[in-house]
Formats: structure tokens, C-alpha cells, sequence
């Protein structure tokens, strides 16, 4: 499991990786030296000598882990795996979804420069449920591989 431990009473990591402990021979990593953010995973290991990342992320309302990791000129190669919650509404990534968001040609443009495409499932299915039902359940945790 790989969390950030923050000093800070108000600042607290929303981004909880998991590693299935089948996997230890290949010796993962919490890359804080590499992108240093509270609400980013970047997690490295070793597939055959050759170092590969996987991103875990959260983005909140504002798109603060997003435009972080815009600005961040961390130059990454071998990303395989970004996912997380985006919090990102928009047609192109939930087809129920009417409107269009400018964080998704942000967010695409990310996933660009890592040379990853957005993972599309068999069955759209909402990924967050709400409690009322006059609001409509929504599609906000993507996998890019």
C-alpha cells in the first residue's frame, strides 16, 4: 500500500495505491523525488531491468493535481498505467453527459505526453453512485494505459 504520510494537519493525501503483494519481485516504489505532490502517486518498478511508472491520482474540484501535473516538467518514460478520479464531467469520457469540460483537452493532453490512451470498458457504467435520486450517478474514475 502506498500513501503519502504529510505533516501538515490540514493538507491530507486523497490517493491510496494498492500493489498486490504477488507482484513484490518487481520492486515498487513511492517516487516523491519525481513529482512531489500530495494528490499524486507516482509509483516506479523494475519489469525485466527496465524502470516503468504507474500514476495514481485524485483531482478535486479545482483541478489542482491536474494543473500540477500540467506545470511539472518531470520528463517520464515508461508510464503504463495513470488512473484515478479526475472529477471530470464531460460527453467525451461519459457519452450521457451533455456538456463539454476544458479540463478534458487538459487532461488528454497529459495523457498524450505520456503516450497513454484512455482505456474505453465493454459496458459504460457510472463509477460514483449518489444517494439522491433526483441527481444522476456519474462517470468520474478513468484508467489510461
Amino acid at each position: 500500500m502506498f500513501t503519502r504520510q504529510l505533516n501538515d494537519d490540514n493538507k491530507h493525501s486523497k490517493v491510496l495505491t494498492y500493489i498486490n503483494i504477488r507482484l513484490i519481485q518487481l520492486y515498487f516504489s513511492l517516487r516523491k523525488n519525481i513529482i512531489n505532490y500530495k494528490d499524486i502517486n507516482l509509483i516506479s518498478f523494475f519489469n525485466y531491468g527496465i524502470m516503468c511508472f504507474v500514476i495514481s491520482f485524485y483531482s478535486d474540484n479545482q483541478q489542482s493535481a491536474l494543473k500540477y501535473l500540467k506545470g511539472t516538467k518531470a520528463s517520464l518514460n515508461n508510464i503504463l498505467i495513470m488512473i484515478g478520479e479526475f472529477n471530470i464531467r464531460d460527453n467525451n469520457l461519459d457519452p450521457l453527459y451533455p456538456h463539454h469540460s476544458i479540463y478534458v483537452d487538459t487532461l488528454r493532453e497529459i495523457s498524450d505526453s505520456f503516450n497513454l490512451e484512455l482505456s474505453i470498458p465493454i459496458a459504460q457504467v457510472s463509477t460514483q453512485y449518489t444517494d439522491n435520486s433526483q441527481d444522476s450517478n456519474l462517470v468520474l474514475d478513468h484508467v489510461f494505459l
